[in-house]
């Protein structure tokens, strides 16, 4: 069941994709006056078709959804008949040419700044940024972060403030600041919102070129704070076998001290295998100890170890008004597009590593995710990807939009096209980095899965 939602959202995200793109170079080529002669999501063997008239456009669905395409008239694929070369795709001026290329990744930038302010005036359900403990000898822990602190606002290499509306906000923020090496200031207050102080967090300083595991260990950030009370006992499991119940306050596990729930899992899941876990809590004034024994679930060909239950932690809806919610979501794409470009730019000279080059697999499995956790999440995710195919798209290497619009820049400066014989090599070129990017990113992918990164 997980696989066939994870497939079923993979194809809506490409497919909603895919045509938006397309339809940005058709709908801007019809009001150029260029002919289309079909509109196509996928490639290969056409499995529907439809043209209500013989010289209307053909629109079809082909067998591969991988990728589409508009076919316009061009003098330099065919025979155009005279009555028809004031319609043709070459022969219009170099301005409305650049027009019709860059409506495409325009599209996905538009479609993505319409979702994010979807998901700005839904609003969602998320936990607020307090909190747990950090890892102790983590950047968070150097910084100065304490268990309970909340974080309200941050700033990357002195930037201007911007506000922290969640967890999963903070954490997509640092996440940016990490990845291009950036010293983060962070406002933090306590529970009540009082005793506001200032933090640095020495993002640049990560001896990694790439966010995974070990950096994340490295930051040191816990989850959300929680209090070391039992919300939700799983009946059978562990923590009920041993005597556990909702509403006892943990103290300590294992002989360790616990401020929060975040402490506590991580005890459980230091325990070794096999050995009863020692659990001391408070139940209505009455100090009590008991031995659970956790159950070990299987996850990357790893034994994590549970004892089934659930603590409850501060969360908030995030909706944002009309005006706001729209102007939130233009800098999300903004944000998002910069940061994109720049660590592609670290990518190419070094300085970031290869392995954040996702391919087919990862997005589906992260698509297959935000669809389980809501529509919100999964518009949320649309729109990141939305936002990395226009940027892609965007970029200056032939078999791209960007790299068309890159020949119209040297023809408007030159007054001459490039010649066949640059195209003939620039194409060639082209479609070698693609296939390469296209490799690394599915090898990142198989990696990912195999636990291997």
């Amino acid at each position: 069941m997980t696989f066939l939602i994870s497939l079923l959202a993979f194809l809506v995200t490409l497919g909603v994709l895919i045509a938006v793109h397309e339809y940005g170079h058709y709908k801007v080529a019809r009001w150029c006056g260029v002919k289309v002669l079909r509109f196509s999501i996928g490639f290969g063997r056409v499995v529907w078709r439809r043209q209500p008239k013989a010289d209307d456009t053909e629109f079809t669905l082909s067998a591969l959804p991988l990728g589409g395409y508009v076919r316009m008239l061009d003098s330099r694929e065919g025979q155009v008949s005279p009555s028809e070369r004031g319609q043709a795709f070459d022969l219009k001026p170099l301005r409305q040419r650049a027009a019709v290329v860059a409506a495409g990744p325009l599209a996905n930038l538009g479609l993505a700044v319409l979702l994010f302010a979807m998901v700005n005036w839904v609003g969602t359900e998320e936990p607020r940024a307090q909190m747990a403990a950090p890892l102790p000898g983590s950047l968070a822990e150097q910084a100065g972060l304490r268990t309970g602190d909340w974080v309200r606002a941050v700033s990357a290499d002195d930037q201007p403030w911007r506000d922290v509306l969640s967890l999963g906000d903070l954490h997509g923020q640092l996440a940016q600041a990490a990845l291009l090496r950036q010293s983060v200031q962070m406002e933090v207050t306590d529970s009540q919102g009082g005793h506001r102080r200032q933090l640095r967090l020495a993002l640049d300083k990560l001896n990694t070129t790439e966010l995974n595991d070990a950096a994340r260990r490295q930051v040191g950030l816990g989850g959300a704070y929680a209090e070391p009370v039992l919300d939700l006992v799983v009946v059978g499991g562990p923590a009920d076998l041993a005597g556990l119940k909702a509403g006892d306050r943990i103290l300590s596990v294992a002989g360790h001290v616990v401020e929060d729930a975040a402490q506590i899992t991580e005890q459980v899941r230091a325990a070794p295998a096999g050995v009863p876990l020692p659990v001391s809590f408070d139940r209505a004034g009455n100090l009590h100890q008991v031995n659970v024994n956790p159950r070990r679930d299987v996850e990357a060909g790893l034994g994590v170890a549970r004892i089934d239950v659930r603590f409850q932690s501060a969360r908030e809806l995030v909706r944002l008004g009309p005006v706001a919610g729209l102007a939130r979501a233009t800098g999300q794409v903004w944000d998002t597009s910069v940061m994109s470009v720049r660590l592609l730019g670290r990518m190419l000279v070094g300085q970031a590593s290869l392995r954040n080059l996702s391919g087919p697999l990862t997005i589906a499995d992260v698509a297959g995710q935000a669809a389980r956790k809501g529509l919100t999440y999964y518009l949320g995710l649309l729109a990141l990807v939305s936002v990395s195919l226009g940027v892609l798209n965007l970029l200056p290497l032939p078999m791209l939009d960007g790299g068309l619009l890159m020949y119209y820049l040297f023809e408007g400066v030159t007054g001459r096209p490039v010649s066949d014989l640059w195209l003939k090599w620039l194409q060639r070129g082209g479609a070698l980095v693609l296939l390469m990017m296209m490799s690394i990113a599915l090898s990142n992918d198989v990696a990912r899965h195999l636990g291997l990164q």
